[in-house]
């Protein structure tokens, strides 16, 4: 940890220490073998670590030793995700970026749209295939488990939100 709390570089090293450093890859490998991509999960794991949840480009490039367009991609696709948000630094023209608040609830809760999307296409799909035959039905039936899962998110989300408040959280 440097004198800040945070778990980045101590004065005058340009990387983590050993540990911490072997934190971020270990947890980036779970997220990439999860389906991330690899710089994205790098740099995902790297805010986490970091004091505020919050670095800019420099420091990323530096920690992780990437090039700043390996960043710029990186952050692009957490961006998109809705994992990280950026922000200008006060009075500079750099830019930030910050893990955005309940991160992992929002994540999870964004999958609502795609899943939503699906089960409206496997649907059709469904109809369109013949839902007496086996396409059909096999269709059909993912359908019917995605939308499971989207209802039962809801309310593994919403049990998650009433804990938070009880532990004076979000």
């Amino acid at each position: 940890m440097t004198p800040s709390g945070d778990a980045g570089p101590h004065p005058g090293e340009d990387a983590y220490p050993a540990p911490v450093a072997a934190f971020v890859e270990r947890f980036a490998a779970d997220l990439t073998e999860a389906g991330m991509p690899r710089m994205p999960s790098r740099v995902f794991a790297c805010l986490l670590v970091s004091r505020d949840g919050a670095l800019s480009s420099a420091d990323l490039a530096e920690r992780l030793r990437i090039s700043p367009a390996a960043v710029s991609g990186a952050v692009r696709y957490l961006s998109q995700v809705r994992m990280v948000s950026r922000e200008r630094e006060p009075g500079s023209r750099r830019e930030r970026y910050r893990l955005l608040p309940d991160v992992w609830y929002e994540a999870i809760a964004s999958r609502d749209t795609n899943l939503l999307r699906w089960v409206g296409t496997l649907k059709e799909g469904a109809r369109t295939a013949g839902e007496d035959g086996p396409a059909g039905q096999r269709l059909a039936e993912t359908a019917e488990f995605l939308q499971f899962l989207v209802d039962e998110l809801r309310g593994v989300l919403e049990r998650w939100r009433v804990r938070q408040a009880e532990r004076g959280g979000a």
